[in-house]
């Protein structure tokens, strides 16, 4: 039996995924099957099955080794985590490779479970699926750069085209370009040409997914000194996107800064990447690049959800596991949540979508700190929240949620107070995180971090722009000064009069 500590959510059952790959072999151990599914374990071997296919149609003989041995680990590590079942999927160079099938019956052996070699457009599916279960409302072209294989997928919303599949990883380009970036990049552009409907991208994002440019987006992140060390969703910047590739593909990887952060087998597929990279950018003229953390085998996952539970928000979802986790009350956090969708539009304060999805969130998010030092919480908040594995949401959205919880725990400061997130917010999501920040400070004084009050606190419109919180009689011994000191300080945010007031 699993006994579980209260730092799980105590209604998952555990699963594995082992993904064999042209390049790495990975083991993924979920806490179950969600909307934002959480890692409990993941470790990866680099066993290059797919190194030297072009030229011996056949799997590496010492990679296949190391490969097998490796998969015998993987199967105790899967039950020794507690997972309840094993899922195996195999891409390209198992389904193209001689003797791919004589390692497949091998695997399966030591596995106990089936093998699922997936076809061409079975890859490409399961690679959008993981951009659909990662992005909300992605629109554009996502393409998922493996060691034998690349797979291009249109995708709109929920849905996404067939797909198509080009000999172009990086391992099998390597091999093809005789170690040439140069005539890599003239390979791509060549077989490019069959992914017609990459001229329907233009001007629409593109999604990278796959090792190789995770970590040459890493490598950006990390020589242009980012603030956030956050890989998914991490847009790389069109503008200066030609030189940086330029200089990956001359192969002076090492002498960048953070190079040395990125292992030496990853970084020698840098440069054929960047190759396959550029053509795209010029073929397609995308108005974004960005990054995911999500691919097939999330994707896998994805479809193993149901229709009613793939249709969940993965921020909203994973917002509220972290409240279940780590809030005093839950049960508040969502009566914040939604108390504060009335308090927005009372304000006149208009929000897209996004902007309601990333406020709610926030609200969710509010109490998460409350077991650090109150002199701390605040901080550990913007920790906890910048550094999430959080899917649905961008970099600036992010800060914003972040910022919302440092001001809601330390005060509306006019100082510069986190320089970085700010900035990453930018002025929009920033004056907006200080308005939630010093609401939240409000009506905290009178909900004490428990549900029931937040469905009684009621705002009334009074002469000319002045607001009224309407505090029920029943409850008039929650006023006092400290309440009415900090309504003065989000009067003061929003530029209008504002009081609180006994009332029915």
């Amino acid at each position: 039996m699993i006994h579980s500590s209260q730092g799980r959510l105590q209604d998952r059952r555990p699963l594995a995924v082992i993904d064999i790959g042209s390049n790495s072999v990975r083991l993924v151990v979920y806490e179950g099957v969600a909307r934002s599914p959480t890692v409990l374990f993941n470790e990866k071997m680099m066993a290059g099955l797919g190194r030297g296919i072009v030229s011996t149609g056949r799997l590496d003989d010492e990679a296949v080794r190391r490969a097998v041995e490796e998969l015998r680990r993987f199967r105790a590590l899967a039950e020794q985590a507690g997972a309840v079942s094993l899922h195996a999927i195999a891409t390209a160079a198992a389904r193209e490779a001689e003797n791919g099938m004589d390692f497949v019956r091998r695997a399966e052996d030591i596995l106990g479970v089936p093998i699922q070699v997936l076809s061409g457009r079975e890859e490409a599916g399961y690679s959008a699926q993981g951009v659909i279960s990662a992005f909300h409302r992605p629109d554009g072209i996502a393409g998922d750069l493996g060691g034998g294989s690349l797979e291009l997928v249109d995708i709109s919303g929920d849905d996404f085209g067939e797909g198509i599949t080009l000999p172009l990883g990086g391992l099998r380009l390597q091999e093809m370009s005789r170690e040439s970036p140069a005539a890599a990049a003239k390979i791509a552009r060549e077989e490019l040409r069959r992914a017609d409907f990459l001229a329907d991208g233009r001007g629409r994002a593109f999604y990278c997914v796959g090792g190789t440019w995770r970590n040459l987006a890493r490598l950006h992140m990390l020589s242009t000194g980012y603030p956030l060390p956050v890989m998914h969703h991490y847009e790389l910047p069109l503008d200066d996107m030609g030189e940086f590739l330029k200089f990956v593909m001359a192969g002076d990887i090492a002498q960048m800064q953070g190079a040395k952060r990125i292992s030496k087998s990853r970084r020698a597929l840098l440069p054929y990447g960047a190759a396959v990279l550029r053509e795209i950018i010029d073929a397609m003229q995308p108005k974004s690049i960005v990054a995911s953390a999500f691919g097939v085998r999330e994707g896998y996952l994805h479809s193993l959800l149901s229709p009613q539970e793939r249709e969940r928000d993965p921020l909203i979802s994973a917002a509220e596991e972290l409240a279940i986790l780590r809030a005093r009350s839950v049960t508040h956090a969502r009566e914040l949540a939604a108390w504060t969708d009335e308090a927005f539009a009372v304000f006149g304060i208009e929000e897209t979508e996004d902007d309601a999805r990333y406020r709610r969130a926030a609200c969710l998010l509010a109490d998460i700190g409350w077991r650090a030092h109150p002199e701390y919480r605040g901080t550990q908040s913007l920790n906890i929240i910048a550094h999430a594995s959080f899917i649905g949401i961008d970099h600036p959205g992010r800060a914003f949620i972040a910022l919302a919880n440092l001001f809601r725990h330390e005060g509306i400061y006019e100082d510069d107070v986190s320089p970085a997130m700010k900035a990453l917010a930018g002025p929009r999501h920033s004056a907006r995180a200080r308005i939630l920040g010093a609401l939240l400070r409000v009506v905290y004084l009178f909900s004490a971090s428990m549900p029931g009050i937040m469905p009684k606190l009621k705002w009334r419109a009074g002469e000319g722009r002045k607001l009224s919180l309407v505090v029920p009689a029943s409850h008039a011994g929650l006023m006092g000064e400290r309440p009415e000191a900090r309504m003065a300080i989000l009067a003061r945010v929003l530029d209008r009069p504002m009081e609180i007031v006994v009332g029915e």
